[in-house]
């Protein structure tokens, strides 16, 4: 059996510039592999953000991207992706999705063959008809949604053999206190830039893990999840999108490029705007801005003091590892 390992590098510090460029969240190596040999073979920054989450979704990256992971309150998959061209500021967005595969394929069809920027629901399917149409609620979310069930119900399972009545509330609120687990909420968001500082940037996931049907975090929402515009750069985010949405940090994290911040500063301010009021969220962003200059930042909380995520540029040509100290 091989064994790969990854290495923390740091030959060069985050606001190195070189293009072109691809960043995503999380260390999804296969994603930025494939979304670097897109780039390699001619295809645009949307080609190298499309096929990067695409590949994601193959492989259900963490069982929180792509079909069969975290099932709803009702034991349904959904799927949400978003894709945003950074040089003429299109997006296209779904939410919702059911028995598809390739999520953001089906939104940059949005983006590209309608005059609509967000669709949710499986009349998004319908229209485009592009789409393997698997059952998303595949052995491991059924397995997930049961231990979901078995943990819900009165009298106790393991002591009883019923009939069994559901508690009071399955759904429980937030905690304010950021009792929060990271791996209920992994998206992997990514960021493209050509070697003329064009910019795309794209999204996926499969959402929080029981939900409350037909919930939408931040990841289709432009200018949460995601954001791209090629005259400044690209912003992903991830973590807890009930709450990163409400700041758009991903638009924020642009801005700050745009006016002159360095990606680490710009990811870091961003952050910092959503810990004014909810200390202890969990959340990360990545950003890249058209020279080349990338970096990141993540809130520091228990049992999340760093943020990994992949980078390949023309210095390496491969993909690596890096990781950043939260604050």
């Amino acid at each position: 059996m091989i064994q790969r390992v990854f290495v923390i590098i740091c030959l060069f510090p985050l606001n190195q510039a070189a293009l072109p460029l691809v960043i995503n969240t999380w260390n999804f190596e296969n994603a930025a592999n494939a979304a670097w040999s897109a780039l390699q073979k001619g295809g645009s920054v949307l080609d190298a953000v499309e096929r990067g989450c695409s590949q994601c979704e193959l492989e259900q990256c963490d069982g929180s991207v792509g079909f069969g992971g975290s099932p709803d309150e009702r034991g349904e998959t959904t799927l949400d992706a978003m894709i945003m061209n950074g040089d003429t500021m299109e997006v296209g967005a779904v939410a919702d999705l059911r028995r598809v595969k390739n999520a953001v394929g089906v939104a940059r069809a949005v983006m590209e063959h309608t005059e609509h920027t967000f669709i949710v629901g499986e009349s998004v399917v319908k229209k485009q008809q592009l789409c393997s149409v698997p059952d998303q609620s595949v052995n491991e979310s059924i397995s997930l949604f049961c231990i979901f069930i078995l943990q819900n119900v009165f009298p106790d399972p393991s002591k009883s053999c019923g009939p069994y009545k559901p508690k009071a509330k399955l759904w429980k609120p937030k905690n304010p206190n950021g009792n929060f687990d990271p791996s209920s909420h992994d998206t992997i968001g990514m960021i493209a830039i050509g070697k003329n500082g064009q910019v795309a940037a794209a999204t996926s996931t499969n959402g929080a893990t029981h939900k409350i049907p037909g919930r939408v975090g931040d990841s289709p929402v432009a200018g949460a999840g995601a954001y791209a515009d090629s005259t400044a750069g690209g912003a992903a985010a991830t973590g807890d999108g009930d709450i990163m949405m409400r700041f758009l940090p991903s638009f924020l994290a642009v801005d700050f490029m745009r006016n002159g911040a360095q990606p680490t500063v710009a990811c870091k301010t961003a952050i910092s705007r959503i810990k004014k009021y909810y200390p202890n969220f969990f959340g990360a962003i990545i950003c890249a801005n058209t020279t080349g200059g990338y970096g990141a930042a993540c809130n520091k909380r228990p049992g999340f003091s760093q943020f990994p995520f992949m980078v390949v540029n023309p210095q390496t040509n491969q993909s690596q590892l890096q990781k950043v100290d939260c604050f």
